[in-house]
C-alpha cells in the first residue's frame, strides 16, 4: 500500500515501478517479458551463463553450468563449456512457457490467440488446469472467460501460485 500510495504501480511478484518506467510502460503495452532473472523489456533474448551454477538460454534451450569452482575452471582449461545439464524445449514446453509468461506479465490471457499460435484447443489441452483454475475462480482470484483468463486484483498477489497450475514439471516432482 505504501508503494502504491507513493505512486508506484504493481508489476507483479514483488516488483513495483513508477508509471513512466520502461517496465510499467511495457506492461501497459503488453510487451513485458519475464525470464528466470526477473521482468524485462527484452523479450526472449539469449542469455549466456557465466559462472558456477549459472543458467543460460539460447533459442529454445536452457543449460546450467557445473556447481563447483574446480569443475568450472577444469572445463574452461579443457576449452569446454562448463555445462552439466540442459534441455531443449518441445512444443508443450513452449506453449506452457507462453501461457505462464503472458499471465505473469499481463494478468490476462487471450486463449484464442494461444490456440492460433500453437494450433491447440485451449479448453481441451488444458482441461485439468482449467478445473484447478475454476476453484481459484470460486475464491475470487481469477475470472475464466470463453476466450481468456483474467487474474483479479486479489489473485495478482498470488500470481506465482496461479501460474504453477500450468507447470507440468512441478506436477512431475510431486
Amino acid at each position: 500500500r505504501r508503494l502504491i500510495g507513493a505512486g508506484y504501480v504493481y508489476i507483479g511478484m514483488d516488483h513495483f515501478a513508477k508509471p513512466d518506467d520502461e517496465l510499467a510502460q511495457a506492461q501497459r503495452n503488453g510487451t513485458l517479458y519475464r525470464n528466470f532473472q526477473g521482468y524485462s523489456t527484452h523479450a526472449d533474448c539469449d542469455l549466456v551463463a557465466m559462472g558456477m551454477t549459472a543458467i543460460g538460454k539460447v533459442g529454445d534451450s536452457y543449460s546450467q553450468n557445473v556447481k563447483t569452482l574446480d569443475e568450472y575452471y577444469s572445463a574452461l582449461e579443457r576449452d569446454e563449456l562448463p555445462v552439466f545439464r540442459g534441455v531443449h524445449l518441445n512444443h508443450d514446453d513452449l506453449l506452457r512457457r507462453t501461457v505462464i509468461n503472458r499471465l505473469i506479465c499481463n494478468f490476462t490471457l487471450n486463449t484464442v490467440a494461444i490456440e492460433d499460435e500453437f494450433n491447440v484447443r485451449f479448453s481441451e489441452y488444458f482441461q485439468p488446469e482449467l478445473k484447478q483454475l475454476a476453484v481459484m475462480q470460486g475464491d475470487g482470484l481469477v475470472r475464466l472467460r470463453v476466450d481468456g483468463i483474467d487474474v483479479l486484483p486479489p489473485g495478482r498477489l498470488l500470481i506465482r501460485n496461479i501460474c504453477m497450475v500450468f507447470d507440468h514439471y512441478l506436477r512431475q516432482q510431486t
